[in-house]
């Protein structure tokens, strides 16, 4: 033997929830922690936590599942006219807020993968979201036309997927 006779042997942990997990506002998301747990701790995910509370969906979205969530970043927020997020997060506007976050989940579990263009996805809301494929571009469209990319896929959580998206989309009426 070349090492004068002495066997080295080498240990590696099998991974683990934390080493499956993603990247995502400067925070690893795991695969141990529901959606919702998760977004909490993503820095650019403030904006969509505190619309989740505000429209009464953290529970929807801690439950058994499982979702598909495509989660506008803070950025994504910050694209919408001035003044439209406070809009949404007074308690008038509930029903509202509701019905614009239900329309960026989807029931089931589907990774980027799964995700086929022109495939088209019920929300919770209602109405269609389509996927589109542009080469390595994953995006999703919405019902009046508008379109996010997905930034990063596959946010593997407990009860399901989030895709991180660019932009908040819009339901049709």
């Amino acid at each position: 033997m070349a090492n004068g006779g002495k066997l080295k042997t080498t240990t590696k942990s099998a991974p683990g929830p934390a080493a499956s997990g993603v990247q995502v506002g400067g925070t690893l998301m795991t695969v141990d922690k529901d959606i919702v747990s998760n977004a909490v701790n993503s820095t650019e995910h403030t904006t969509l936590v505190s619309a989740l509370a505000a429209a009464g969906l953290v529970e929807t979205l801690k439950g058994a599942g499982p979702f598909t969530v495509f989660a506008p970043t803070n950025a994504a927020f910050d694209k919408l006219p001035a003044g439209t997020v406070n809009t949404f997060l007074i308690p008038e506007n509930k029903q509202r807020l509701s019905a614009l976050l239900s329309y960026h989940v989807v029931a089931g579990h589907f990774t980027a993968a799964d995700l086929q263009d022109g495939q088209t996805l019920p929300t919770l809301a209602g109405p269609l979201l389509t996927v589109v494929r542009k080469g390595k571009t994953l995006l999703v469209r919405d019902t009046k036309g508008g379109a996010a990319i997905v930034t990063i896929p596959d946010v593997l959580s407990s009860n399901g997927v989030t895709h991180v998206i660019d932009t908040v989309l819009q339901p049709g009426k």
